[in-house]
């Protein structure tokens, strides 16, 4: 007996309903990036490891999906190999590639291999899968679509602006309710300076960063791990409670951070992009939040994330500023900022508000029922036209029982069904039934033309 078949955990099929939902996700997305000028690239969807390895800090290295060399891919392994410690270095001889973690790094090293062709601010977006060896859970996924908008070889903050601009006009065209938090890097550096901890700035912004999820006792737990003593945890804590709206929160951190070059820059930073966003009159909340971190070691000015307002589910986009991502790859001081549009916690925030309009559940508009072969012939020529006109419909494929050529279009979310019979080829007309209403009428061929589009 054959065995049942499976999928790996942490990736998924998708329906034909699912698949225009996310479909509807993704054209929203397409077409807000085009309206402000981001050009489409796409990268392969395996990059050399050596490419990958080192960019996303130790636990990121952890989750890179590598891939095997072809052929005998032990023979370069000696046993010296397989007696170290070192998981990467043994990776490296037998996996010259690897499955990419991201977008943004493929992205550095696709600006370098083409410095010559594009133009600078090179303003792109990309949306392709991407893989990490990550421990299945809610939202959380092994293969999954990342939709990334960034643009690069520009310092100016009004990119900053525009990229929030781009947050705004997306989710308010996709119905959903969204807060936008903000903070910078830099302010964060200039904290860790501030009680002379400069050194563990990636520990202090981790921990930081855990505040919705373990709260504020906890994060002072994992401080006190992370080796701060308590009289520099007592000058954190304030400040990580930081209340009240934007501007008292940098009026208060530019006395608090005044002896920090680089904390006060975050903050004239912070100003001027937020002066931007009143000039655009961004009309979605925006805020100042501290307690934001990100994790990825490659961010250096404003960080971002959005969350839903109305369902709990983490971050549904996130991005930040990087100020040399391309110096790994050698080319240097091209300073670039971006975000990305997590597509399928969007999908689940939706489907959880039932927010998908009725008419992305199915491509066609309308079903010609097929009553045989002489009105299979009247019809086609019609269904054709159409489909010149840009209206999809089909014709069922034989003449079977109306019963089930009804039960088709119900169970495909077909909004009509056009009937033709002796009569309407006699009147050259068509009747035409709407399946949720059970309403029908009789029309000539250009006003079921109007009515399917």
């Amino acid at each position: 007996m054959a065995q049942a078949p499976s999928i790996p955990k942490g990736v998924r099929d998708f329906s034909p309903v699912e698949m225009n939902k996310r479909n509807y996700i993704f054209d929203t997305l397409k077409d807000t990036f085009k309206l402000f000028g981001y050009e489409q690239i796409e990268t392969p969807s395996m990059e050399n490891l050596s490419t990958l390895l080192g960019k996303y800090g130790e636990e990121g290295d952890k989750l890179l999906f590598k891939i095997l060399n072809s052929g005998d891919f032990a023979k370069s392994v000696v046993a010296a190999d397989l007696e170290g410690e070192n998981s990467n270095f043994l990776s490296t001889k037998i996996c010259e590639k690897g499955l990419r973690y991201d977008l943004t790094v493929p992205f550095a090293r696709y600006v370098v291999m083409h410095q010559n062709e594009v133009v600078f601010p090179f303003k792109r977006f990309q949306v392709q899968q991407v893989w990490r060896a990550d421990r299945p859970q809610k939202g959380r996924y092994r293969e999954f679509y990342q939709c990334d908008v960034d643009v690069i070889g520009s310092n100016a903050l009004l990119n900053e602006a525009e990229l929030v601009q781009i947050v705004e006009t997306v989710y308010k065209k996709l119905n959903i309710n969204v807060t936008v938090k903000i903070n910078n890097r830099k302010i964060l550096t200039g904290i860790a300076e501030l009680i002379d901890e400069a050194d563990k700035i990636t520990d202090i912004t981790v921990a930081i960063d855990k505040l919705d999820k373990i709260g504020l006792d906890g994060v002072l737990k994992e401080l006190q791990e992370r080796q701060i003593s308590d009289e520099k945890i007592e000058i954190l804590k304030p400040i990580i409670l930081l209340s009240g709206d934007t501007e008292l929160k940098l009026n208060t951190l530019e006395k608090i951070l005044s002896v920090s070059e680089t904390g006060l820059k975050g903050i004239k930073e912070m100003r001027t992009m937020f002066n931007y966003l009143k000039m655009t009159k961004i009309t979605i909340p925006c805020e100042l939040d501290l307690t934001l971190a990100r994790g990825l070691n490659y961010y250096t000015g404003a960080i971002f994330e959005v969350k839903s307002d109305d369902v709990q589910i983490g971050s549904i986009t996130g991005g930040g500023r990087y100020d040399d991502l391309t110096g790994i790859f050698g080319l240097k001081n091209i300073s670039g900022v971006g975000i990305s549009f997590g597509a399928d916690r969007i999908y689940d925030v939706m489907e959880q508000l039932n927010l998908f309009p009725e008419t992305v559940v199915s491509s066609t508009k309308a079903l010609f029922v097929n009553f045989g072969a002489k009105e299979e012939a009247w019809n086609l020529p019609f269904v054709a036209k159409l489909r010149d006109a840009g209206i999809s419909v089909e014709m069922y494929p034989e003449a079977a029982k109306m019963k089930k050529q009804l039960g088709y279009a119900d169970s495909k979310k077909i909004p009509f069904v056009v009937l033709v019979g002796e009569d309407e080829m006699n009147s050259n007309q068509f009747t035409i039934k709407e399946m949720e209403s059970g309403e029908q009428w009789k029309v000539g061929f250009e006003e079921l033309k109007i009515k399917l589009l």
